[in-house]
């Protein structure tokens, strides 16, 4: 895990640029720093690298990583560097060093850009030729580790964060005042809906998709790895459950391989319990959990949290929201994300791997992306009753179960009629909630529809996988990134695995949900490993908490901070702001508003400071 930044053009930057480079990114990479420059012909390449040492502490292991004459700067991890290695060395190669780096290298040598089709980790990195002159740029498949794109002046500067672009090209990217429109007021399900992000001519190489540069500099990111969606016709309920749990526990064994501790993210859910009980009953981990304590009775699951920890036997921390210092937290979290901060999840996720750097740990596992991989929100439901409609009796089976377990614990209106999507089998109106409303807020109007992208799959499916690749799993590795990051910690996501993707999208929709029970083949896959309290509680929480919970709304230096002069009026209505500080209490949609509004006011004005 760590930052990586460069440059490929004709025209070096000064050189002073590659260190201030490497000195803003030096909380991605604590450990060591490293500066690389080349000329081929009148190409020139600078790569900067800050290492955050996980695998092989030895300084050699430290990058840019030399293999010949090829140069590598890697971010992330290769899991099966192990297997990889024994493959490798089967072919001839040799090697110095115990790290995924090496590995990364070696691989990449042998069998060039193919060799991502063998990797199971995540990464963003740049290998260069220096006989040929061609520079690979690559992301992982699901787009665990950011990077971030520029191409201006005639070349393409890239990096880990935006700050790292700007501290390269000498000057911040312009800001993008349509997504941060977008974001306002769609919300951030549509933050990767397209190719924009919050400053203009800024992109993200895509998840799963490299980019191949010349010495002329030509090249446009492409695939190289297409989801297989194909459904096991044959597959039986229980040949799903025991390849689940296979394919679970093989993902975790590779994950908790790491030359320094390891930390897990810890809720009353199935997700982060699967990780915990697993790693404690299965892989003889030791097993440190933290917990977020919330004070709102909608999101507290304390109860299930210290069930488990009691049945398991594992050392637990709780961490209990802080309310001082709200706004200067905020403006720290905005500066260091180099934009607005997703949900309010991710202020209290902040303060969360704060206690997990108190505790000197490096390595943090979690549970993002198990709801997108076997259903974990409640709209799945009503979508699964749509799929099973054409068996009448299995469908009124499920209706029965969704009456008498979920009716009563839906709060989205919509949501509460199980014949949803019987009705309208395009109804997405829940997704952008009172987006109508918060345009009509905006000084111009501002409307952009709600589209999703079709895998040729059935409803369920389709709604899941527009979750996990361009709605809630993208938005949320982004912030589990930065947050993470900003202490020098690296994350690690188990259930984003070629192969448990692969497990889970073979199995039959039918299976997805049993009565009444989402996530039906994890609960059965983890039986006897995590404890049943946690298995047999229906209730999703998810990770979340209202803007009251942090900060009195009415207090004078917040509402004085959002009512004060900004460019942010000339985007919103000061008045909509007025009316919502003057609530009792806010609706749940309405307080997600004002969140977002306070980081959008704080990302123009940091950007107004960075242009004087």
């Amino acid at each position: 895990m760590c930052g990586i930044a460069g440059y490929f053009g004709f025209d070096l930057p000064d050189r002073s640029r590659f260190h201030h480079a490497a000195m803003v990114l030096r909380h991605r990479g604590p450990d060591g720093k490293g500066i690389y420059t080349h000329r081929f012909r009148d190409q020139a390449i600078a790569l900067v690298h800050r290492r955050l040492a996980i695998i092989d502490l030895d300084l050699r292991s430290d990058q840019p990583f030399r293999l010949r004459d090829q140069v590598l700067v890697f971010n992330g991890e290769i899991y099966n560097y192990l297997e990889l290695r024994h493959d490798l060395q089967s072919l001839g190669h040799r090697f110095v060093t115990a790290g995924d780096t090496e590995v990364l290298a070696h691989a990449l040598q042998e069998w060039g850009e193919s060799a991502l089709d063998r990797l199971e980790g995540m990464w963003a990195f740049a290998w260069y030729s220096e006989s040929s002159g061609k520079l690979l740029l690559s992301r992982d498949l699901f787009g665990e580790k950011p990077l971030y794109l520029w191409y201006r002046d005639g070349g393409l500067y890239f990096a880990s964060e935006v700050k790292g672009l700007a501290a390269l090209a000498g000057e911040w990217p312009a800001v993008n005042q349509n997504h941060l429109i977008r974001y306002l007021v769609n919300g951030y399900k549509s933050l990767y809906k397209t190719q924009e992000t919050f400053y203009q001519d800024v992109f993200e190489l895509p998840p799963a998709h490299c980019l191949n540069l010349g010495p002329k500099g030509s090249g446009e990111p492409k695939p190289y790895w297409l989801p297989p969606l194909q459904e096991s016709g044959d597959m039986t309920y229980d040949e799903a459950v025991d390849r689940t749990r296979e394919s679970f526990i093989r993902s975790l064994r590779l994950r908790i391989r790491s030359d320094v501790p390891l930390a897990f993210c810890m809720s009353g859910g199935v997700d982060s319990n699967s990780l915990i009980s697993t790693a404690c009953r299965r892989l003889g981990c030791e097993v440190h959990g933290f917990t977020i304590v919330n004070t709102d009775a909608r999101y507290e699951e304390q109860s299930l949290v210290d069930q488990s920890v009691k049945e398991l036997g594992i050392r637990h921390t709780s961490v209990r929201l802080q309310q001082r210092g709200f706004l200067e937290n905020l403006f720290k979290l905005v500066e260091a994300h180099d934009g607005p901060v997703s949900t309010i999840s991710y202020y209290t996720h902040w303060q969360l791997m704060q206690a997990i750097k108190s505790e000197d740990y490096k390595v943090t596992i979690s549970g993002t992306g198990a709801d997108e991989l076997f259903t974990g929100y409640y709209d799945h439901h009503n979508l699964y009753l749509y799929e099973v409609s054409n068996d009448p009796e299995w469908h009124q089976h499920s209706l029965s179960n969704w009456k008498e377990y979920q009716s009563g614990l839906v709060r989205n209106p919509y949501l509460k009629d199980p014949d949803l999507y019987l009705k309208d089998r395009n109804f997405r109106k829940h997704i952008y909630l009172n987006n109508d409303v918060y345009s009509s807020w905006l000084r111009t109007p501002w409307h952009e529809s709600f589209v999703e992208d079709d895998y040729n799959t059935g409803l369920l499916r389709n709604r899941m996988l527009n979750e996990l690749f361009t709605e809630a799993v993208p938005v949320i590795l982004h912030e589990d990134d930065h947050n993470a990051m900003y202490y020098s910690l690296e994350n690690r996501s188990p259930f984003l695995d070629r192969k448990l993707f692969e497990t889970a999208y073979s199995i039959p929709s039918r299976y997805l949900i049993q009565n009444g029970y989402g996530k039906a083949i994890l609960r059965d896959a983890m039986r006897d490993i995590v404890p049943d309290a946690i298995l047999d509680s229906r209730r999703k929480v998810g990770f979340n908490a209202p803007i009251e919970d942090l900060v009195d709304i009415t207090n004078s230096d917040f509402s004085s901070y959002l009512l004060d002069d900004s460019p942010i009026y000339e985007i919103v209505r000061r008045e909509k702001i007025e009316e919502l500080l003057k609530s009792d209490r806010l609706p749940n949609s309405d307080s997600k508003y004002l969140f977002s509004f306070a980081n959008a006011k704080i990302f123009l004005a940091q950007n107004e400071e960075r242009q004087c």
